[in-house]
């Protein structure tokens, strides 16, 4: 595989960032709108919703004359969209404390289980699929190849609170070797870590190994052989580099799909962040808040995939050019 030069300045680039740019404003526009009329589709009113039918009806208008409520549906979206351009996402219905400070003490929280857990991942799952490809290229090991794509079809079966219950019951129940819940030391993020990890980690594996079979029977990889270079410089330098690239638009997807797969696993271990937030706060009918914690997940899905356009355009070039 030829390398391009990368020229940032150059045509492509500059119509690969407009692109990537306008798509990355129109998403995020679609997602703002979505969280404001979330509160708007809901029936009735929410603020009684909130605050419960036994609410005396003054309480009820303050609340909505302080959440603005009673002002026209226009400007309601004008203030709802110059408050996300500010920061300033109003306040909670329930603790009456703003709603991006709870924001900025969760998130935190939140990035510190999904951040190790995807680093976990990619530490697994590259090498056991480059491992695997190895042994089993060429319709070798068929027994090996069998038991590998059988534990980790299974594996990657079980749901993240499902795992994560089955993890606490016995490591932390019948082998009381780690904590239940709490984050004061660093063994109680064992078990919430390993419960986003290890699926994902079984999918990712499986995807590395097809992706470096592919590559190990390319043209260039045989004359690689026929060069008589060394197998471990023919595996790293030429087949993994290239099999990584397609891996790489798994990975953006996977680390989204383990943040929004922190609502469960919080709720397990009672993990102070994001998922357990917005739990309580749909509970609680605390719509505020759960249209902050909404367009946080939602920003942060558009900047990974942002971000996985970017790497896979400097790996490959020729991917800022636009296809007819």
């Amino acid at each position: 595989m030829t390398s391009v030069p990368i020229r940032p300045l150059s045509a492509p680039w500059l119509s690969f960032a407009l692109r990537r740019t306008w798509r990355f404003l129109v998403s995020l526009w679609v997602l703002v709108t979505a969280s404001f009329l979330m509160i708007h589709l809901i029936p009735g009113d929410p603020v009684r919703a909130a605050l419960g039918t036994t609410a005396p009806v003054e309480l009820v208008e303050a609340r909505r004359q302080a959440l603005g409520l009673d002002a026209p549906l226009w400007q309601q979206y004008a203030g709802f969209l110059r408050g996300c351009l500010t920061g300033d996402f109003g306040a909670s219905m329930v603790s009456n404390l703003p709603v991006s400070q709870v924001l900025g003490e969760r998130l935190p929280e939140t990035v510190k289980l999904a951040l190790p857990a995807f680093v976990l991942v990619l530490a697994v799952a590259v090498p056991v699929g480059v491992l695997m490809s190895v042994l089993t290229r060429g319709g070798r090991r068929r027994g090996g190849e069998l038991a590998f794509t059988s534990a980790s079809v299974f594996v990657a079966a079980v749901p993240e609170f499902l795992l994560a219950v089955g993890l606490v019951y016995v490591f932390a129940v019948y082998l009381p070797w780690l904590p239940v819940a709490g984050r004061e030391e660093l063994s109680s993020y064992v078990l919430p870590v390993l419960s986003l990890a290890i699926a994902p980690a079984a999918v990712m594996a499986r995807i590395v190994r097809v992706e470096m079979l592919s590559v190990l029977g390319e043209d260039y990889i045989r004359t690689a052989r026929a060069k008589r270079l060394p197998d471990r410089l023919v595996y790293v330098r030429h087949a993994l580099p290239n099999a990584l690239t397609a891996t790489l638009t798994l990975a953006g997807l996977m680390l989204t799909a383990m943040v929004a797969g922190t609502v469960l696993v919080e709720n397990v271990f009672a993990w102070p962040g994001l998922g357990s937030t917005i739990v309580q706060s749909i509970l609680q009918k605390d719509y505020p808040m759960v249209q902050g914690v909404v367009l946080v997940y939602g920003i942060g899905v558009l900047l990974v995939n942002l971000l996985v356009d970017v790497l896979l355009a400097v790996l490959d070039p020729r991917s800022t050019i636009k296809e007819s």
